[in-house]
């Protein structure tokens, strides 16, 4: 499923809604990607139906689950590959892709969508070749776009003007009068995320950078995990990134790629955020790590990581890690390449972020 798989699998009240509420190019590719929509979102909101009739009384019944851990940070920073390995840790469980492709009725409708979805999804992501797999850890941002009608992600699908999708969102939270019935429907999804298996759940969400108090009134025991990494790698691989989904996913012709200092802006803006708002954190449940150090020695990280939040550190949860890295080995990163003038932009920029977070260095290196 190499297009609209951001948007496929919602019900199909929600995606008329978005319909009704932004602009669709009426050209071939962008309507052959509607059609497609429309058919899966009948299918979704059949399965979406079945689940709500076998499975709502008993969601009620499941306690919000107050302790999740939210890892948290820039696109393009590492989370990914921490989620990857939290994820082997069998104390606790996270959204997977079909989780989060199918929200409304994961639970009732996963043996009838695997075979089809199993030969349809890549094997690969596409902007990174990191593997893909239906029961893979994934990005929970997916699940709200199709659940709550809101979330940045509409943008990205539907771009209203050339910038980039992000530039001019203040917030990724909806205007007041939604919050309530987006934060209702965000706890519903977490509680049925937990309901079979009563564990805590590990999220990967980048857009959460921006909603930790939200989220921390939402669950109040919850623990964040920042991971963070030269901007120098993450501002090439962010705009290289959204390039990719935004072909694969819009809707219309407006969108474009993103602007190196565009995502700049965003950037500074998501750590700026991140820096403020921890503060409203007890230390015990807020914890940072570079991604250069998680690369460098898994295992040393996470068993820092897990002494912070006094979390359970097994055996199992070992081999299974190293076990992961094993085969992971000869995996190999994109490398993208700035020119002085570019580094210079974002350093000149993001000063007061790289002197924070130690990687001013990187640049008086490189102009030496």
């Amino acid at each position: 499923m190499k297009n609209s798989y951001l948007t496929a699998g919602i019900s199909l009240p929600n995606l008329l809604r978005l319909l009704r509420r932004n602009e669709i190019s009426f050209r071939p590719k962008y309507l052959f990607r509607l059609l497609f929509l429309l058919q899966s979102a009948l299918w979704s909101s059949f399965f979406a139906l079945i689940e709500k009739v076998k499975y709502e009384k008993k969601i009620r019944k499941v306690a919000i689950p107050e302790d999740p851990v939210f890892i948290i940070g820039h696109w393009r920073s590492g989370s990914t590959f921490l989620h990857q390995l939290m994820s082997l840790d069998p104390n606790f469980t996270v959204p997977t892709l079909f989780k989060v492709a199918i929200p409304d009725s994961f639970l009732s409708s996963h043996k009838y969508y695997k075979p089809i979805m199993s030969s349809m999804v890549s094997k690969i992501r596409p902007m990174d070749k990191v593997r893909l797999g239906m029961d893979e850890p994934q990005e929970d941002e997916y699940a709200v776009y199709r659940i709550t009608q809101f979330s940045p992600l509409e943008r990205l699908v539907f771009p209203n003007n050339s910038n980039y999708f992000l530039l001019d969102l203040a917030s990724f939270l909806p205007e007041n009068s939604h919050l309530a019935d987006w934060e209702q429907k965000l706890v519903w999804y977490f509680r049925k995320l937990s309901f079979k298996s009563g564990k805590p759940i590990v999220s990967k969400n980048p857009f959460n950078s921006l909603r930790i108090r939200e989220l921390n009134k939402l669950f109040p025991e919850a623990r964040f995990i920042h991971i963070y990494r030269n901007p120098f790698d993450v501002i090439p691989s962010t705009i290289h990134m959204w390039n990719i989904i935004q072909q694969q996913n819009s809707l219309n012709r407006q969108g474009r790629k993103p602007e190196l200092d565009e995502v700049v802006t965003v950037f500074d803006r998501v750590l700026s955020a991140i820096r403020k708002d921890k503060e409203s954190l007890p230390e015990n449940r807020f914890y940072e790590m570079p991604f250069e150090d998680l690369e460098s020695d898994p295992v040393k990280e996470i068993t820092k990581l897990y002494k912070a939040f006094n979390l359970s550190y097994n055996n199992e949860f070992e081999k299974k890690m190293k076990s992961f890295l094993s085969e992971m080995q000869g995996f190999k990163k994109n490398v993208f390449q700035l020119t002085l003038e570019e580094k210079t932009l974002i350093y000149d920029r993001l000063r007061h972020q790289m002197e924070h977070y130690g990687y001013s260095q990187n640049y008086i290196g490189s102009i030496q």
